[in-house]
This record gives structure tokens, C-alpha cells and sequence, in this order.
């Protein structure tokens, strides 16, 4: 019986962290893409990043409800934690996604569009930011006590660890914002993101060379996993993974290439997403709490994966749908002008 318990909440650690992948990758470039529209020199390049999001922002941000409700289900006792941890930069990213998504509306029909413009870019940067101090604080750890109950501060998510984070992560989503647009936009638009794609690339290799220097000097844990013996060899050849892609994803935008930068991005996220992974597992919050202190009841786990094995590919067939069916370029009027 103990063998299954530990399997489901292994089960439900990659499912998690699936949903977490997804949605940082979706709705990413929806982020990045509305960090960007605050640069725009003109009205009618904003219209053209605007519509390049148009009809599939809203399903993107279905993957972070799920995920919210995954996390409720398969491990109550970290979602309590967390929420009472974090409850200032959850309620920032949640103020974020509704006034960005308000301001996308209202844009519309809007005949002064300017506020809701700077809405709009600020939003999708409060969200990013704050979605950035939460990873950061997470990966820090939570103070808590034996019972796995929040006992530091509401303040503790804010210091220059978790701001490196956030920083870092805001650039990540500058990169893949840049890199969806070179994919949807043409001309002058297309070559300002290569530009930015650029800059993102180096400034998020940047904080990702701080981050993977900071950890194993700040954090005890972190430092004792990774120089364990062998897992040292693996955790070694994921920053030289990621200095590769970095590679190829600056010589492909310097080639001009429209699809592989997009491609090299994700597989950058992906290669993150198995780093942070490898160094947080089995806690659920480091460094009190694992997965198998936090995970419910085995039948409650096992009724979850039933109705979430149905869900998963309806949600993956809808958003592959939606791209399939909105795939192509975004065309302006004289925006190369």
C-alpha cells in the first residue's frame, strides 16, 4: 500500500508539473507578447500584436486553473501552504491577468485606446512578475512547522533571490514572446523582434548563469542534492545543455530563421522545467514538505487521474486545434512603413 502511495504522488508530481510547463510556455508568449506592446512605436503595430494573440490568449490560461484545482486535489496540504505564503504575489498575478485581459477587451471598442495600451502591457508585466516571486519563494522554501503550516511572514516571498527569479523569468518571456511574433509578423515588425529576441536571449542566459551559481551557495539542500554523487554528472550537463541551445538559438536568429528560434526557446523552457524538476523533487515545498507528506488519500489521487485522463487530451486537442486553425502571419497595412 505504501508503494502506491508513493507512485500517485509521483504520478501527480509530473502531472503538476506538466500543467505548470504548459502554461508557462503558452501563456508565456501571451506575457511576452504584452511586455513587447509597451515598445510598439505605433498603433497599428500594436493592432497586429493584439491580433496575434486575438483568438488564443483566453485558452492558454485554462492550463493555470487546472493546475490551481490539480494542486487543491492531489496535495491539499501544499495548496494551503502556498496560498498562505504567497497570498500578495498570487493576488498581483491574479490583478494582472484580470486587468490584462479587461484592457484587452475594452481596447477593442475603445476610440482612445492609450490607457488601456498601457494596461494591457502592464498587466501581462505585474503578472509576470509576480508569477516570478512566487517560483522564487517556492524554490527558496517556506517556513513551516511540523505539520506543514505556514509560520514565516506575508513579506518572506520578497528579497533579491526571488527577484533574480522574477527578473530572469520576465526575460524568458520576452524571449518566447519575440520568438512567437518573428514566427507571426513580417518586414520591419519582424525584423524589430529579431532585435529583441537577441537581447532577451543574452539577458535571460545572463540570469540563469546567476541563478545556477546562487543556488548551490545559498541554499543547503540544493547545494547537498546537487553535488551528490552521481546526480552530479546529470545536473552538470543541463547548464552545458542550456549554453548549447542558447547557441543555437542566437545563430538561428542570426540566420533569420522564422521557426527553429521558436523551437529552441521552448526546448530551452523544457530543459529548465527538468532542472528545477530534478532539484525540488520529492518536495512539494522545499525543503518541509514532500510529495508524499502532502498528497491525499490514494482513492481521492486515483479518481483525480480518471477524470484527468480525460481531460488532458480534450484541452491538448483544443489549444493544437486553435494554433492549427489561426497558424499563418498577421498581416497589417503599412506597419513596414
Amino acid at each position: 500500500m505504501e508503494n502506491l502511495e508513493h507512485f500517485l504522488a509521483q504520478v501527480w508530481f509530473v502531472i503538476l508539473a506538466l500543467f505548470l510547463f504548459l502554461y508557462v510556455m503558452l501563456d508565456g508568449f501571451d506575457l511576452g507578447v504584452g511586455i513587447l506592446s509597451l515598445t510598439s512605436s505605433n498603433e497599428e503595430r500594436r493592432d497586429i500584436l493584439m491580433t496575434s494573440l486575438g483568438n488564443i490568449w483566453d485558452a492558454n490560461e485554462t492550463w493555470l486553473v487546472l493546475m490551481g484545482g490539480a494542486l487543491f486535489g492531489a496535495f491539499p496540504l501544499a495548496y494551503g501552504t502556498i496560498l498562505n505564503a504567497l497570498y500578495i504575489p498570487i493576488f498581483g498575478m491574479i490583478f494582472g491577468l484580470i486587468f490584462r485581459a479587461v484592457a484587452f477587451e475594452f481596447r477593442e471598442h475603445s476610440t482612445n485606446k492609450v490607457f488601456w495600451n498601457i494596461a494591457f502591457g502592464v498587466g501581462s508585466f505585474m503578472a509576470a512578475l509576480f508569477q516570478g516571486f512566487a517560483l522564487g519563494s517556492i524554490l527558496e522554501g517556506i517556513k513551516v512547522d511540523e505539520s506543514g503550516h505556514f509560520i514565516g511572514s506575508m513579506w518572506d516571498w520578497l528579497d533579491w533571490r526571488s527577484l533574480l527569479v522574477a527578473l530572469t523569468l520576465i526575460q524568458g518571456y520576452v524571449l518566447i514572446g519575440s520568438t512567437y511574433l518573428i514566427l507571426k509578423t513580417e518586414g520591419e515588425l519582424q525584423t524589430s523582434h529579431y532585435r529583441t529576441a537577441k537581447i532577451a536571449a543574452w539577458t535571460t542566459l545572463i540570469g540563469a548563469i546567476l541563478i545556477t551559481i546562487a543556488t548551490p551557495v545559498v541554499y543547503e539542500n540544493a547545494r547537498a542534492k546537487l553535488f551528490h554523487q552521481p546526480e552530479v554528472y546529470l545536473f552538470s550537463l543541463i547548464p552545458v545543455l542550456g549554453v548549447l541551445l542558447i547557441g543555437l538559438l542566437i545563430q538561428s536568429l542570426n540566420r533569420k530563421a522564422e521557426t527553429t528560434p521558436l523551437v529552441w526557446t521552448v526546448l530551452l523552457f523544457l530543459l529548465t522545467f527538468v532542472g528545477l524538476g530534478l532539484v525540488v523533487f520529492p518536495y512539494i515545498i522545499p525543503p518541509g514538505i514532500t510529495i508524499y507528506q502532502a498528497a491525499a488519500a490514494p482513492s481521492a489521487l486515483v479518481f483525480m487521474i480518471i477524470f484527468i485522463g480525460f481531460l488532458i487530451p480534450i484541452m491538448l486537442f483544443y489549444n493544437i486545434y486553435n494554433y492549427i486553425v489561426f497558424r499563418g502571419k498577421v498581416i497589417g497595412t503599412h506597419y513596414g512603413e
